[in-house]
């Protein structure tokens, strides 16, 4: 292809998860031999796993140490990864000689703009990946891409929505939105940007709602990014108001005189066990033992006593990170899930193996192919997921990691009041993100993203679909 297109090479420089796998001075050998061949080289380490590990994991350009120092052995240009979000950072890198080109996989995704940004002088406007990888996700559970920092992600063409432009208004008219976490957030910047008269209402003292919350668990100060972002636009909007400690009834958003009002009051989880292995609150009997839940361990509550069990029935991120702030509380911690590993959704996003790790080594006690089957007072009656086979584990107290309710009180008030709407001049009222489904943080700026798209879609039930679908036809 000489002459006709340029060819680039990935090569692992270091397998780590190997015993016997590339070190650095084999790999400093085969350079040394094939450096001239390609037109590019991309230096990376270990499997997918390692280039793509998420924050909670590994800071950005975390692959520096692996490659610093190859490009001397090639003439060729040399890319690099390592999920950059900082301009600094990336000039850094080529600055000193590390790095020819900068490769940004899942910042591009978070931002499609990033360089344009970047040229303009605009670092404030960059959405920054948080390394969720949310993103991976999709290509392990075989659904469509989704980021949760870009909810245009996948929806360029199926939606028509831009990752930096939005349609402009379909009428003067004024929203509610109430309740400032990452739904919230997302449809009051949206609408704002869109020319909506937008007012944010906030119970709590704090703009973010969960994502200001679980930012402050171990490994995850990177997610509140999502809350930064948004709050630093909407700065810029004139036509968006936000107030705190704002506590909304139907009574006040009714009297108030808006043309739509947006519920995003979030949800709170359960502390009656019902989950994936109980699906009724009936099934798993609680006696006198303290019973949290990640809500109250989140707001600075601590059980008296010195061991606590974590019943895990949610398998994502938070029953691991918890049970990691408790064990470096002082806790003896005892954590037990119905899977055969502990996260097990986790697997999706490629940080498994690193939870259950880092778990062991903090010295938790893992309790896999267990399920919680009764609350007693002074332990927990456990049951193995295979065979049914009993046990029981001591415990002071059990944090319940299980299912959330949506905190969709007003949003079920101003329903009951419906009669009352147009009197006071109101036309929609919409319960959006965790306040209609319990979901990821990624599936609640989507949803905040979709009402303010949506907001004049027809609300009949015609067959008219607000997205574009790919049909086949038989000749």
């Amino acid at each position: 292809v000489a002459g006709r297109a340029a060819v680039g090479c990935r090569i692992t420089v270091e397998e780590s998860a190997h015993e016997h796998g590339i070190d650095r001075t084999e790999i400093e050998a085969v350079i040394d031999e094939l450096g001239e061949l390609p037109d590019l080289w991309d230096f990376v380490p270990g499997s997918w796993e390692d280039d793509s590990i998420t924050s909670r994991f590994s800071a950005e350009a975390h692959q520096e140490e692996w490659v610093r120092g190859l490009k001397a052995l090639t003439s060729k240009p040399v890319v690099g990864v390592g999920r950059f979000t900082s301009p600094d950072t990336m000039v850094r890198m080529v600055r000193q000689g590390i790095l020819d080109f900068i490769g940004a996989a899942r910042p591009s995704i978070a931002d499609p703009f990033l360089p344009r940004k970047i040229e303009e002088g605009r670092p404030e406007d960059i959405r920054e990946c948080i390394g969720c990888n949310i993103c991976v996700s999709g290509d392990f559970t075989m659904s469509p891409i989704r980021c949760t920092q870009n909810p245009s992600m996948g929806e360029e063409w199926r939606r028509n929505w831009h990752p930096e432009t939005y349609r402009p208004r379909h009428a003067n008219e004024r929203v509610l939105v109430v309740g400032a976490g990452p739904a919230g957030l997302e449809a009051a910047m949206a609408l704002g940007k869109r020319g909506y008269e937008v007012v944010l209402v906030e119970k709590s003292r704090v703009l973010g709602g969960r994502v200001a919350a679980e930012a402050r668990l171990p490994g995850l100060a990177e997610w509140i990014r999502v809350a930064d972002y948004r709050l630093g636009q909407i700065s810029k909007l004139d036509n968006v108001e936000h107030y705190l400690e704002s506590d909304m009834t139907a009574e006040e958003a009714l009297s108030y005189g808006f043309d739509h009002i947006a519920v995003a009051t979030g949800s709170t989880w359960r502390r009656d066990g019902v989950g994936r292995w109980h699906t009724r609150p009936d099934t798993m009997p609680i006696a006198a033992m303290p019973i949290l839940t990640p809500d109250d361990v989140m707001a600075g509550t601590r059980p008296e006593g010195t061991r606590v069990a974590v019943f895990d029935d949610d398998h994502y991120y938070m029953g691991g990170a918890l049970a990691e702030l408790l064990r470096a509380a002082g806790y003896e911690v005892a954590l037990m899930t119905p899977d055969a590993v502990v996260s097990a959704w986790t697997v999706n996003t490629m940080e498994q193996h690193r939870i259950q790790a880092r778990l062991i080594e903090a010295g938790i006690e893992l309790h896999t192919s267990t399920a919680v089957s009764a609350v007693l007072d002074t332990e927990l009656r456990t049951q193995c997921t295979f065979t049914g086979q009993a046990s029981h584990i001591a415990a002071d107290a059990v944090l319940l990691v299980t299912a959330r309710l949506p905190e969709d009180t007003l949003f079920q008030d101003l329903l009951a009041r419906h009669e009352e709407w147009p009197d006071q001049g109101l036309r929609t009222v919409r319960a959006i993100g965790d306040a209609l489904a319990p979901s990821t943080i990624a599936a609640a700026v989507w949803e905040g993203r979709r009402y303010a798209e949506e907001l004049e879609a027809p609300t009949d039930n015609s067959d008219a679909t607000p997205y574009h679908r790919e049909l086949t036809a038989l000749p």
